[in-house]
């Protein structure tokens, strides 16, 4: 299926910025333009300030985004992204952030998803004086990463975000700090894109994903979007030669025939045996 996306317009519902990484990144690789659409709450489909639950997978708002994106513009291709917090799969001991861009294309009934992931820049803690309130924001890499009060606990509705400067912080801490009961207050980082530059760089790299898949095509019916769904794990240790959890390959998969295909690492054959449980239990 012959699908370009030269002169193309696309658009991309966001109230956060991200058009600001998603644009440069798509625009030159595909020859489109990026219609930045405005005009709509997109936090009513979820926040990450916990004032209102996302109905759903995080895929299906992203893809809810873009649709609405496309019903506002007018136009048959839509972007979006949508991001999710959760422990690392490591250790679980860190907050890991996974985000998609998605692109539909309802000329062509496709859908084609980028991700990204990686360890969260984020800090959060209760605390009842300033001085402690100021070292959460340190960890957090405030001012850049912008924080979020509220008094009491982490589920007080009365959250006050965006806080990007230390006087502001400092000030909003007094005010927050009297609203109190307890004479404590819940401090942690704006998750929100626009407030965390880690994030967007994440939104970035998904994107920069999103345009490997546009760029790559099904060699059975030749639609775009053909990549990897699934590592295939086992790459053998370079001492004791049994399997590691490391990739020795990737599973293919088009979305539109169904073909799949294995890719197996041409990079490296051994794995160090620092990453093999029985070297290195």
């Amino acid at each position: 299926m012959a699908v370009s996306f030269d002169n193309e317009h696309i658009a991309l519902l966001t109230q956060h910025g991200k058009e600001r990484v998603i644009a440069p990144v798509l625009e030159p690789l595909l020859h489109c333009r990026i219609e930045h659409v405005s005009g709509y709450d997109t936090d009513q489909l979820g926040s990450f300030s916990r004032d209102i639950a996302r109905p759903g997978s995080q895929l299906e708002a992203a893809r809810r985004k873009a649709q609405i994106g496309m019903r506002l513009s007018g136009l048959p291709l839509g972007l979006a992204s949508e991001g999710s917090f959760g422990p690392d799969p490591f250790t679980g001991m860190f907050l890991w952030n996974i985000e998609m861009v998605v692109l539909i294309d309802s000329r062509h009934d496709l859908e084609i998803v980028g991700i990204a992931q990686g360890q969260a820049r984020s800090a959060d803690k209760l605390v009842n004086n300033w001085e402690a309130a100021a070292t959460v924001a340190s960890l957090a890499g405030f001012p850049e990463h912008q924080m979020m009060l509220r008094p009491d606990h982490a589920d007080d509705p009365r959250v006050c975000k965006g806080i990007a400067d230390w006087e502001s912080l400092q000030q909003q801490f007094a005010l927050t700090l009297a609203q109190s009961a307890s004479g404590q207050v819940f401090i942690e980082s704006d998750l929100r894109a626009h407030a965390n530059p880690t994030r967007m760089e994440n939104i970035r790299l998904a994107t920069i994903d999103l345009g490997k898949r546009l760029s790559s095509y099904c060699p059975q019916c030749a639609t775009p979007g053909y990549g990897p769904v699934k590592a295939i794990t086992g790459l053998p240790c370079g001492s004791c030669h049994r399997p590691t959890s490391l990739a020795r390959g990737e599973q293919w998969h088009c979305n539109r025939c169904g073909h799949d295909e294995t890719i197996w690492r041409s990079d490296i054959k051994e794995a160090d045996p620092r990453h093999c449980d029985h070297c290195n239990p």
